[in-house]
């Protein structure tokens, strides 16, 4: 049966920097494949966190060598990471469809995502981008830059940047014609590019999207029938690390929205995960989440994998 899936790329589907990335998408491609081999219409998003951080890091430290450079705002940085990354991920992908002698085209859209520009998450950097350090790296990135630094769910030290919440995806209606002619669509990079509107224009706003939050914000525009989380394990679990930790095949969304008020899921992990399936199997019509590894794609989509989070 055709179903349309919008997949969210986590991290792992990436690597960690431009040699990691390379290698990774071609393992993607072939997860990715395996979902478009069996029929099924497919979107793709992913994240940027790692990526922008890198960028933005780059373009500072040019402004401190050269005091003429002026500094690069963050939403070009977001904008350049989606450019590169896609990039990438399309050149994965179309070969690895060719090798199957499926021919489908195979694009990404550079996308803006409307926030409110008195969001109060403007205000809160809490989004976590850029390289993983110790407590004293950290401290020194913060003397030095400025950054706001904080610890990300016991993996180490990163610099949060605000993360408004999305409001409406501007090129949707490229995004959706393009699906509808056929092709394999890669956009809302890392949660896409937060702009504000003025008068006609979009003007980028320096802080960082939620990519599974834009995702299901996607998911539901295009009346999806899944939303496809793609991360580093293969099942959710309540309790984690405690003696009793438990793994998830389903969740109802009723359980899902208790586990969250009781503070089961890390915020800088499976929270906003959690958070952005249930937003999307809310909106009803028998619409199912499944968050899950990589490597199950096929099988997540198919029941046999993951944690499927069901009305």
């Amino acid at each position: 049966m055709k179903r349309k899936i919008v997949v969210a790329l986590g991290g792992n589907a990436l690597g960690k920097n431009l040699n990691e990335q390379l290698s990774a998408v071609k393992f993607t491609a072939r997860a990715l494949a395996d979902l478009i081999e069996d029929g099924n219409e497919v979107v793709i998003t992913h994240g940027n966190g790692p990526q922008v951080g890198r960028i933005d890091s780059a373009m500072a430290a040019l402004c401190r060598e050269d005091s003429s450079v002026e500094r690069t705002p963050l939403s070009m940085c977001v904008a350049m990471s989606q450019a590169y990354i896609g990039y990438d991920i399309q050149n994965a992908l179309r070969e690895e469809l060719l090798s199957r002698d499926i021919y489908k085209p195979v694009a990404t859209i550079v996308t803006q995502v409307l926030v409110d520009g008195d969001d109060p998450a403007l205000q809160n950097p809490t989004k976590p981008i850029g390289k993983f350090m110790s407590e004293a790296d950290a401290q020194k990135e913060h003397e030095r830059l400025g950054f706001t630094m904080r610890e990300d769910a016991g993996r180490g030290w990163r610099r949060v940047v605000p993360s408004p919440e999305p409001k409406k995806i501007v090129e949707l209606d490229a995004i959706r014609a393009s699906v509808e002619d056929g092709s394999v669509v890669i956009c809302c990079g890392g949660g896409g590019i937060p702009v504000k509107k003025v008068g006609n224009f979009h003007k980028g706003v320096g802080a960082v999207i939620d990519k599974d939050n834009v995702s299901s914000l996607l998911a539901d525009n295009l009346n999806a029938d899944i939303l496809l989380i793609l991360t580093a394990i293969d099942k959710v679990r309540i309790r984690y690390g405690k003696p009793d930790e438990l793994s998830l095949d389903s969740m109802s969304l009723t359980d899902a929205r208790r586990y969250i008020a009781d503070g089961e899921f890390a915020a800088g992990s499976m929270l906003p995960k959690v958070e952005a399936a249930a937003r999307f199997v809310e909106s009803g019509n028998g619409r199912i989440a499944v968050i899950a590894a990589l490597h199950q794609a096929g099988e997540a989509v198919r029941g046999q994998a993951g944690t499927v989070i069901f009305e």
